[in-house]
């Protein structure tokens, strides 16, 4: 094999494509003949000898290895020592820094740096353990040699298994055994001795080589992407073809997936492993310090991170209404860019292809080459992201529904600023049939996010703000008579608190909305207006995505009994305020978590969000989207109630409303094969390996395309132009029917509500 070529592929750490991550699990050699249509190089595995001790280990005993690490002009003593200080005085909790935060942010240190445990061995872990209960004490005195450590001998561990898979490589593999390969390695032991790290790296190695034959048999008749990979270090795109919404490329310009496509399976797997050693020898000291400074503030909670200077500049993009870029929000995990929120009337929005949960591996420009951004600092990835106006970016992303990382597909965009008309409140009418036949006209007003004119002053008329907006709507409904609102916060990740408010105080008299906990206390923030826009049955539709100042709303409206609340099993679950706190000149800032949203009942709506009175099952149960999905997530709490009126309200009516639901949605076949994919997904979500056959792995490739479709379909697409949308759309479509019938409760005598459950039995 001519391995010079592979090389000689990649000028540059910067213009690497994307990388393969991998993870594997133990197991007994093999023994099973090649089937037909099988390359020569895929006969023969090695079986690793017993218990001898790794060879990089015990070089680096003999000698020290020659320092990878850039080094940076910063002042990393006065910085360490800056955020060991502010952490515990300035955090919402402020919690003391001791051993329990400094073993916590060992292991999210440790795991930052070799997610799928295949390159650290038990020994390098037991040797960095000495020091996991002093950390703390060490980074107050400004000394961060541990990370420097640890990383120097990760680069020692990158180069031994470069070496291993090329060897392994070139001797092939048998791909019909029966055995199975784990890809979920999060709480899997480190190996032991060379014995389980070659087992381990075999497996692994195996499992992209029939991840590559799938890719290539299955997808590419497609022309969808559905590469190998895994969930820890590295990913990569197989030979995809990118369904361009820009120019058409001429033959003349250069096409990565052509190139790809070229490659044998051990040239193109050999390639991305280079590539990944490539990025991560490109780290310099400022990328270390804010990945080991950010695992110290991500054991207070998710949201609080440390910002080095390059990254400062680059955190006001989430709050923007004007983003040139794709306009989405975006948080590091386990070595890639995850998608968290999509932002409504962005290009990412109008294009429909990204999801949030979709993890983004590799970024290019155009027609140019991908560039692996695993590992990178998330500062560093948006910066890649972000370009001129009018030009495309090309993100190679592993789906959200597939948790393995077994495929990835390519999405290009083209850049353009978040267009607030697009983001805006809309509104429509939709008809019920009733037993008589006769239509009931219901309103549905769909407020994709909190948003307002920041520059704009306060008292401007004109300036567009998403209370505005929805009064206007409200308005609209009521003049042409609909008979009920829904308000459809599905999808809205929040926004302005002000707005939050302002739209509530539309649906209630007035008094408190919100608490808010300080560390100097809690302060209660109400609405003062006594009008009330609109008086009449009313239902507030969340889901899993429904966050921040969407809770608050939905939770306010739930409290004073003026709206059922109706949607997935519980909203988000962040009820947390983040402060951006600057630490002095060329020092960087702590992103810390300095408050916390409570219901006007007193409970937080951290962690358990709001939990509807009427529950319609949702793709997006089943899968990791939720605050209670993230690791050291602050626990729900309660404070004391703010004083508040609630109405005589619907309480009565929710069991009849329930169970007419379930017997209508227990008989709609449609909504019986939504359930049905739905265990699919949960099933995948929950499968932890994958087989190592090929013949197992090619059907059940079959299978994995319809799963991707059923992720799609687990968010909404605003901007959907089929004109059967409303139609397709199930859980809008019965929470309809529930709010018809509440309407015909409500018509009822309170006693003739009771005398069927009386009855029956």
């Amino acid at each position: 094999m001519n391995y010079k070529r592979i090389f000689t592929l990649i000028p540059s750490p910067f213009l690497a494509s994307t990388v393969l991550l991998l993870v594997a699990c133990c197991s007994n050699g093999e023994s099973d003949a090649t089937p037909p249509g099988v390359p020569d190089t895929a006969l023969a595995e090695a079986t690793p000898a017993a218990g001898a001790e790794p060879a990089a280990l015990s070089a680096t005993k003999k000698k020290k290895s020659t320092p990878h690490l850039e080094k940076s002009d910063l002042d990393i003593k006065r910085i360490s020592t800056t955020v060991a200080y502010s952490l515990p005085v300035f955090h919402l909790n402020q919690l003391h820094l001791d051993s329990h935060i400094s073993t916590n942010a060992f292991n999210l240190f440790i795991d930052s740096l070799d997610p799928s445990r295949s390159y650290f061995l038990q020994s390098d872990i037991d040797e960095f353990s000495k020091d996991a209960l002093n950390l703390h004490k060490r980074l107050r005195k400004g000394d961060i040699d541990f990370a420097r450590q640890a990383y120097e001998v990760l680069m020692d561990r990158i180069e031994d298994r470069m070496q291993f898979a090329e060897k392994q490589l070139e001797k092939g593999f048998r791909l019909e055994t029966d055995e199975e390969f784990l890809w979920d390695r999060k709480d899997a032991p480190w190996p032991q001795n060379r014995d389980e790290w070659d087992n381990l790296w075999r497996k692994r190695l195996k499992h992209e080589y029939i991840a590559r034959l799938v890719s290539q048999q299955v997808y590419a008749a497609e022309e969808t992407n559905t590469t190998e990979t895994a969930s820890g270090d590295a990913i990569d795109s197989a030979a995809e073809t990118v369904t361009s919404n820009a120019v058409a490329e001429t033959a003349a310009e250069y096409d990565a997936d052509a190139e790809d496509a070229k490659l044998s399976p051990e040239e193109y797997i050999l390639e991305r492993y280079t590539q990944f050693q490539l990025t991560m020898e490109s780290f310099d000291e400022e990328m270390l310090l804010q990945r080991y400074l950010s695992s110290f503030s991500l054991v207070y909670d998710p949201h609080s991170d440390y910002m080095s200077p390059s990254s400062v500049e680059d955190f006001d993009i989430n709050m923007k209404l004007s983003l040139v870029g794709i306009g989405a929000m975006l948080r590091p995990d386990e070595g890639t860019a995850r998608i968290v929120r999509i932002i409504p009337g962005g290009p990412a929005d109008q294009d429909g292809r990204l999801e949030p949960g979709d993890k983004i591996i590799a970024v290019g420009q155009g027609d140019e080459e991908p560039v692996s951004i695993l590992h990178w600092p998330l500062y560093k990835a948006v910066r890649l992201i972000r370009g001129e106006k009018d030009t495309t970016v090309v993100l190679t992303v592993i789906p959200a529904s597939d948790r393995s990382g077994t495929r990835t597909k390519k999405i290009d965009i083209v850049r353009d600023e978040v267009k607030l008309e697009e983001q805006a409140a809309k509104s429509e009418i939709q008809e019920v049939p009733l037993d008589n036949g006769d239509p009931r006209r219901l309103g549905v007003i769909t407020l994709p996010d909190f948003y307002a004119d920041f520059s704009a002053s306060q008292n401007d008329k004109d300036a567009r703000r998403a209370s505005t907006d929805v009064r206007r709507l409200t308005r609209e409904l009521a003049r042409e008579g609909v008979e009920g609102i829904i308000l459809d916060l599905r999808n809205n990740g929040g926004g302005s608190l002000v707005e939050a408010i302002e739209i509530t105080g539309q649906f209630i008299s007035s008094g408190p909305v919100v608490q808010v906990k300080e560390r100097k206390g809690v302060q209660v923030l109400p609405d003062a207006d006594p009008t009330v826009e609109y008086d009449g049955p009313m239902i507030v539709l969340v889901n899993r995505l429904s966050a921040s100042a969407s809770e608050i709303l939905a939770a306010a409206l739930q409290d004073y009994k003026r709206a059922i609340i109706v949607g997935d099993r519980q909203t988000h679950g962040k009820g947390t305020v983040q402060t951006l706190m600057p630490l002095g000149e060329k020092k960087g800032s702590l992103k810390l978590t300095t408050a916390g949203f409570y219901r006007i009942n007193g409970g937080s709506t951290q962690l358990k969000g709001v939990t509807p009175d009427i529950y319609l099952p949702s793709y997006l149960d089943v899968m990791d989207v939720g605050e209670d999905s993230l690791e050291h997530a602050l626990p729900w709490d309660e404070i004391r109630p703010a004083m508040f009126r609630a109405r005589s309200g619907f309480e009565s009516y929710l069991p009849a409303l329930t169970a007419m639901s379930k017997e209508r949605l227990d008989a709609n076949e449609e909504f019986q094969v939504y359930l049905t994919r739905r265990d699919r997904l949960k099933e995948r979500y929950e499968t932890k390996t994958v087989s190592l056959s090929l013949s197992e792995r090619l059907t059940e490739a079959e299978a994995e395309k319809e799963l991707d479709d059923i992720q799609s379909g687990a968010f909404l697409d605003d901007d959907e132009e089929d004109e059967d949308e409303a139609q397709d759309d199930l859980i809008l479509n019965e929470t309809l029917h529930i709010l018809s019938d509440y309407i015909d409760l409500l018509k009822m005598p309170q006693g003739a509500l009771l005398a069927p459950s009386l009855s029956e039995n």
